[in-house]
């Protein structure tokens, strides 16, 4: 079935920057929210239905759609990082820049430019983490092709996903362990799992057989390779921390595993989940990213599920970091997402961790003491004008 290019007019390809800034300025949001919604739901539709085809041709249809486009680019304009180069040091400011973008994103000929490599200090930790800060138009394309993935990944997700994902935080994680651990019939043990390194380590043979995306474009993305201190570096393997599109590639990579879980521990004989099984092992899965807890009713239990988890992740190119993988018994306590769940006497206590503690206690001093300066400054500076 032969396509054109864009479904974009070409009159909508103005030159006067007056224009351009014109009709920046005169777009319907809520028209072009709308339009992108609606595609996005036929995708989810056709995606639930088993109609795979389909979906990709919607998919096509989304990611060439005027309305997706300027989704994108004010998405990427209008974020935290509106004002963060990437290596061609341009950004979009102007209404008719943000119009130009607009009508030059294409996949046409496209060619991803190298990541920025940046150094971020992790939380609560003396390490830095890795981060690749894409180019202004390629975050805009990553943005766009994200639009037409998410459909897909929200429909096969797994329920106890809930990390990255629209209408899902860190609390829903956290009330779904309350539920779980709060009765006094709840599992004993815990896995609390630790994927090393997970954003830089998936497998990018894997990714592109099983993400449902062009798979051209899916190659400029991974393999765009990054600079660092002048020097070009190619990336084999994951998928870099800061790009609009990893977040979607690390979920998707990690589901599955908690139909693995079920297959194993709440299924019957024919096949169908039952919640005496469940009951029987109380195994439950939390996920939030690449963090995840899952409950046992005995460490042997927990030591199996540990060897499930590592098989599941070797074949996406992953492991598990032994170093921060542990059991642990919920009396003992456990920390997950800036809170420690333990049970003292019977009682689920869910409190916020000494870590999270810390790191709060330090942002408050940074900004008290950001403050003071700025105080003395401003006197300073009134008492020299005054002598003058």
């Amino acid at each position: 079935m032969n396509f054109s290019n864009s479904t974009t007019d070409k009159t909508e390809s103005l030159k006067n920057t007056e224009s351009l800034a014109n009709q920046w300025e005169s777009i319907n949001w809520d028209k072009i929210k709308n339009d992108v919604n609606r595609l996005q739901t036929r995708i989810a539709k056709a995606t639930a239905n088993g109609d795979n085809n389909k979906a990709k041709r919607l998919q096509y249809l989304l990611t060439h759609s005027f309305s997706a486009k300027a989704y994108s680019v004010r998405k990427v304009t209008s974020n935290k990082g509106k004002n963060t180069s990437g290596v061609d040091k341009r950004i979009w400011s102007t209404s008719a820049s943000k119009m130009k973008a607009v009508l030059s994103l294409t996949d046409k000929h496209y060619r991803a430019k190298p990541l920025k490599r940046v150094y971020i200090a992790k939380k609560g930790k003396n390490k830095k983490r890795p981060l690749g800060i894409p180019t202004m138009y390629d975050r805009a394309m990553q943005t766009l092709y994200a639009l037409a993935l998410e459909p897909i990944a929200e429909t096969k997700a797994d329920t106890i996903s809930f990390g990255f994902r629209r209408g899902r935080s860190a609390k829903d994680a956290c009330e779904q362990i309350f539920c779980i651990l709060a009765r006094k019939c709840s599992p004993t043990w815990i896995l609390e799992g630790d994927i090393k390194g997970c954003f830089d380590n998936i497998n990018h043979k894997w990714l592109q057989s099983n993400i449902p995306m062009d798979k051209r474009i899916m190659k400029q993305f991974l393999k765009s390779g990054f600079i660092y201190e002048g020097k070009l570096f190619p990336t084999k393997i994951g998928s870099p921390q800061g790009g609009a599109i990893s977040s979607l590639y690390a979920n998707m990579t990690l589901d599955g595993l908690e139909k693995i879980i079920q297959d194993k521990y709440h299924r019957n004989s024919k096949g169908n989940i039952e919640n005496h099984y469940r009951a029987k092992t109380k195994v439950n899965l939390v996920r939030y990213a690449d963090d995840f807890i899952i409950t046992a009713n005995s460490r042997e239990i927990a030591e199996e599920l540990k060897g499930i988890v590592t098989r599941f992740l070797e074949s996406r190119g992953l492991m598990l970091s032994e170093e921060k993988t542990l059991i642990t018994h919920i009396d003992e306590g456990f920390d997950f997402l800036g809170w420690t769940f333990r049970k003292f006497k019977g009682k689920l206590i869910v409190k916020p961790s000494k870590s999270s503690i810390k790191s709060l206690i330090k942002k408050m001093f940074y900004y008290h003491t950001q403050r003071r300066k700025s105080k003395y400054t401003i006197r300073f500076d009134t008492k020299v004008k005054s002598s003058d």
